[in-house]
């Protein structure tokens, strides 16, 4: 849902610059128009991923397909970090040119930048909220880019204003210059987190510590023991042993790690558990022994 209205707002933002590139001719525009259809490319493939990403297990992939969501993130960070370079060098040529290029119906340009700045500040708002119910890392840099975007789309809108104004050019470099640091920092966070996860890290400490409190306290459980954590995209696998009186039932020792299990995903409703059951034995009486 977020990534297929990423798209959308691409599509839309990308039709509308280009009509005020055309009737303005301003760099500035052109520039803004540039990182768009970079929008919508990213928005492309973070729409493919998140779809493939959603495919049930497999035999070939019995874990699911989830790892496709950090691929596409990792792609991404790598497409927003040469975003970021190229709007920095755009930015410095700008600012050191002996020239200044003249911008016509600054008017027109200024109402599709306001209609940019709008949508994309929807757009972040709404995928604010998906990222914080999933955690999904594609979305997350899917955000990230349009978060980045708002800076450039209102130093152009502000660089559409002051030439209109007062003649002055150097201010939407000025401000392109700082979203490109912002968009490179961004990038890189993204992209360690993205790697992370492709190379099975841990769970989150405070995740792995609630799991261990949910076990050292569940009825019929006398303890645990090689608990082990991997993220894959917005999933967090989890693996634990746990150590059940064995001269229980069978069903009543299923029916206790059943319920450990449910409390678990409860809780965290990105894990996927699997709950091994080690029996604990019982001392046998003096009595028995000597028998």
């Amino acid at each position: 849902m977020a990534t297929g209205a990423s798209v959308s707002v691409a599509l839309i933002l990308v039709a509308a610059k280009l009509w005020a590139f055309g009737t303005t001719g301003s760099v500035s525009v052109a520039a803004s128009l540039a990182d768009s259809g970079l929008d919508l490319m990213v928005s492309l493939g973070g729409l493919a991923a998140v779809r493939y990403a959603q495919r049930p297990p497999d035999d070939d992939h019995a874990f699911g397909h989830s790892s496709a969501e950090d691929l596409a993130a990792l792609g991404q960070s790598a497409f927003i970090l040469v975003s970021a370079g190229a709007i920095a060098a755009v930015a410095l040529g700008r600012l050191f040119a002996d020239t200044e290029t003249p911008i016509a119906n600054a008017g027109g340009g200024i109402a599709v930048m306001i209609l940019s700045v709008a949508l994309t500040a929807a757009l972040v708002a709404f995928q604010t909220w998906i990222a914080r119910e999933t955690g999904n890392r594609v979305v997350l840099a899917d955000r990230l880019h349009y978060l980045g975007d708002l800076v450039p789309n209102l130093g152009a809108l502000a660089a559409l204003a002051a030439a209109a104004q007062f003649g002055l050019y150097a201010l939407d470099s000025v401000i392109a210059l700082g979203a490109a640091a912002m968009l490179a920092i961004g990038a890189l966070r993204i992209g360690v987190g993205a790697w992370n996860a492709l190379m099975d890290r841990a769970a989150p400490t405070h995740m792995i510590r609630g799991i261990e409190t949910l076990a050292e306290d569940w009825p019929g459980i006398d303890g645990f023991h090689d608990l082990k954590t991997r993220t894959a995209g917005s999933r967090v696998f989890v693996n634990l042993h746990v150590e059940i009186r064995g001269d229980l039932p069978l069903t009543e020792a299923h029916d206790i790690g059943a319920a450990l299990r449910r409390a678990i995903v409860e809780r965290y409703p990105n894990a996927d558990v699997i709950i091994h059951k080690d029996p604990v034995r019982t001392k046998k009486a003096p009595d028995d022994a000597g028998a």
